[in-house]
Parts: structure tokens; C-alpha cells; sequence
């Protein structure tokens, strides 16, 4: 954190955002998908990878920028949610360009990867094993738990429950179980900057930014006898 309460607020701290968490997470696993997936030739794995560390970098930069530019702050986020609907939009090229199946947002595996909080790529790698294995209904953890927060086996069963009321599906295969994994991780991660943004619009509106708070500390300097 930098700065002190006053002229220039506390600003920085962006380690702790989960926007910034989620979005780094997407960093990672979209370096490993392009190494393993796109030809290292291709102009899009060299995008895909930039928009990723585009989303991250935004993050970081406009949060540190918010000690003296509310506008800058809310510039630079907006920057990150741009390079992730980016990146958005190349994984589901991919899969469309591969003819494999996009997932539903409701689409249990999806809320699975939700519900396991993974906080490494390769927890992201051990679920996408887990579904290949396990096909459609490839959510369970080892010892019958999902990830950090200890997911019961009950929980898991309920949700393969749900999947298998279902039309069966093709067995998945590894590069489709990728992209829509980092489709999920991409959607939590904008949903959150859509809400970080919103609260730094108004913020903004109802506090104005560094001119203000400049103005308002010099009219009180000089009404002090």
C-alpha cells in the first residue's frame, strides 16, 4: 500500500483484489494452453498471451495509479476488462474453429470449477484431468474433496446428478476441457471488474479525483487562522 489518508489515499494494494487473482490465474493457464494448443507460430498465441498479461498488468497499474487519478483508475480497469473479453473471444474461436462444444453457463462442470477455488494452474491442470477422466461428470476430488474449500463428495454427487439427467455428451477431450476451464476462470474475472468498475464510477461521481481533493485541502489550509 502507498501513501497515507489525506491529499493522497491509501492507493495500491492490488495483490489483495480478487479481480487481480482471478485474472493472473488466467495469465497462467493461458501461457500453458498456448504452449500446448496454438502454433507457436501463430500471431494469436502471441495475442492470446498479451491480452492475458494486458488484464493483469491494468489491474496492478490502475490501482497503483489511484492515489492521485481517480479517472486513471478507472481508465486502466477499464483497459483489463477490454483485454479479457479479448481473450474471451479468442477461446471461443478456438473451440468454434475445432468444432468442440462451448459449455452453457449453467453447464455443472463449469460451476464445479467455480466451487473449487483454484489458486494455481496446476490445480486448474488437476481438474481438467479430473473431467477427462471422469468425462461429463468429471467433478469429484480426490478423497471426495474439491479443492481449498473441502467440497464434500455429497455436493459433488448432487451436481453429477444433475449432469446425468441429462443427453450424454461426447467424451471431452483435453483441449476442449482447457479452453471452457479458462472460459469460467475468464467470466468470474470480468464479473468482478464489471462490479469494480461500477464502484469506482461512483466513487468517482460522489468524490471526486486528485483536483478536487487538492482544492478542498488548500481551502481548508487557508480558512485555518
Amino acid at each position: 500500500m502507498g501513501g497515507g489518508e489525506g491529499l493522497i489515499p491509501r492507493h495500491g494494494g492490488y495483490r489483495n483484489l480478487k479481480s487481480f487473482q482471478i485474472a493472473q490465474l488466467v495469465y497462467d493457464v493461458t501461457v500453458r494452453f498456448c504452449e500446448r494448443y496454438i502454433d507457436r507460430f501463430s500471431r494469436t498465441r502471441d495475442q492470446m498471451v498479451q491480452a492475458a498479461r494486458s488484464g493483469v498488468q491494468n489491474i496492478a497499474e490502475g490501482s497503483q495509479a489511484s492515489g492521485t487519478s481517480k479517472k486513471t483508475e478507472l481508465k486502466l480497469t477499464n483497459v483489463a476488462r477490454a483485454s479479457l473479453e479479448e481473450l474471451k473471444l479468442d477461446y471461443e474461436d478456438f473451440l468454434r474453429q475445432h468444432g468442440l462444444p462451448l459449455w452453457e453457463r449453467e453447464d455443472p462442470r463449469r460451476k464445479g470449477l467455480v466451487a473449487r477455488r483454484c489458486g494455481t494452474a496446476d490445480e486448474v491442470a488437476a481438474w481438467c484431468k479430473e473431467v477427462h477422466g471422469q468425462g461429463f461428470c468429471g467433478l469429484g476430488g480426490p478423497n471426495g474433496q474439491n479443492g481449498r474449500d473441502g467440497q464434500s463428495r455429497a455436493s459433488t454427487s448432487s451436481m453429477m446428478s444433475t449432469a446425468s439427467t441429462k443427453t450424454p455428451e461426447p467424451h471431452p477431450t483435453y483441449p476442449e476441457i482447457a479452453a471452457n476451464a479458462a472460459l469460467t476462470l475468464l467470466a468470474v474475472a470480468c464479473s468482478l471488474l464489471d462490479r469494480q468498475l461500477a464502484a469506482q464510477a461512483a466513487a468517482f461521481e460522489k468524490e471526486g479525483g486528485f483536483t478536487e481533493r487538492l482544492y478542498r485541502t488548500r481551502s481548508q489550509a487557508r480558512r485555518k487562522p
